[in-house]
């Protein structure tokens, strides 16, 4: 029997993972905009709990309870979407979940966690800390630490996106996709590597927040030295996983990963509320962001560019000081 390449299994995994986490999730839509005709937007903010994240939290738990019958509850840490999301799937599977978020994250964000009966932990964490406390707790109350985004599960939830996508357009001419710890971004670089490999796969960051855009340009993984400053407050960690990484530079499934400045997001953010009539939190835009400012292939009706808006759990304060500025 023939060796089964490495991508060929994680598009196995990620199909697994597209039949498990089904009737639990939603297949967001791919939707046509007014921009220009060559532009297609996955609204990923119209997912449960409002981010793409519901999708790996929910295979990470289903698989875990498929593992484990018996195993207590899970933990995580998280700024805000994916804490909501796994505290969301793990109260449909019965089981508890702490979440570790860093002190001075979106109050409505912490909300959302708390709405779902999970309990949060954020005194005295923060964004270089969160990781080890998480940790912690997992060893001492016997729970499960499920990474945000260094985890296979995860991963493929992720890449279920990905697959949405290429079943929506046979062959887009470039996927544009934001980048935080790189699980989404993974995800999505596996299923269109397996599925549509002539397609440009390309990352997304803030100026503030280039580690990703430093690692694969410099072929070692990259850590920014202190908390990056900016509004996109879900694509604010040090660096990239380990398994990210992997995916990112060692395999080369990322064609390239482009920077926006804070004005560009904000620019973006307005665009999609006042434009597209979608209601995006900032993390979300970043996709956006790069497309309006030119950093992206335009695309065509035939082979688009699509855009992936990644969540809509925001501020509202923060939105409106943004909007009407």
């Amino acid at each position: 029997m023939a060796q089964v390449a490495p991508v060929d299994e994680h598009l196995a995994e990620i199909q697994r993972a597209a039949v498990r986490i089904r009737g639990h999730v939603r297949r967001t839509p791919l939707l046509k905009t007014d921009l220009a005709p060559g532009l297609m937007v996955k609204p990923e903010s119209l997912q449960v709990t409002g981010s793409f994240k519901a999708r790996g939290a929910f295979n990470a738990v289903l698989s875990l309870v498929e593992r484990e019958p018996d195993v207590a509850g899970v933990v995580t840490h998280s700024s805000g979407n994916h804490g909501q999301a796994l505290a969301y799937a793990a109260r449909a599977a019965g089981l508890r979940a702490t979440i570790v978020v860093p002190e001075g994250v979106t109050p409505a964000k912490i909300a959302g966690i708390r709405s779902y009966g999970a309990t949060v932990v954020t005194e005295g964490v923060t964004y270089d800390n969160r990781e080890a406390i998480a940790e912690a707790i997992a060893r001492t109350e016997g729970l499960r630490l499920i990474h945000p985004y260094d985890d296979w599960d995860v991963i493929h939830g992720a890449g279920t996106t990905g697959l949405e996508i290429t079943e929506d357009v046979r062959s887009p001419g470039a996927l544009v996709v934001p980048i935080g710890g790189g699980g989404q971004i993974s995800g999505i670089a596996l299923a269109i590597a397996g599925l549509s490999p002539e397609s440009a796969l390309i990352g997304v960051e803030p100026e503030a927040a280039d580690d990703a855009a430093q690692s694969l340009r410099t072929g070692i993984l990259q850590t920014l030295p202190s908390d990056p400053e900016t509004l996109a407050e879900g694509v604010k960690s040090k660096s990239v996983g380990e398994r990210n990484f992997g995916v990112i530079v060692g395999d080369a499934l990322v064609r390239e990963i482009v920077t926006v400045s804070e004005d560009d997001l904000t620019d973006a953010l307005r665009v999609a509320w006042m434009r597209l009539k979608l209601a995006i939190e900032p993390t979300g835009a970043l996709a956006l962001a790069a497309y309006i400012t030119g950093r992206v292939p335009a695309g065509t009706t035939e082979h688009p560019t699509v855009i992936v808006l990644s969540g809509g759990n925001f501020d509202p304060a923060t939105v409106a000081a943004l909007l009407s500025a």
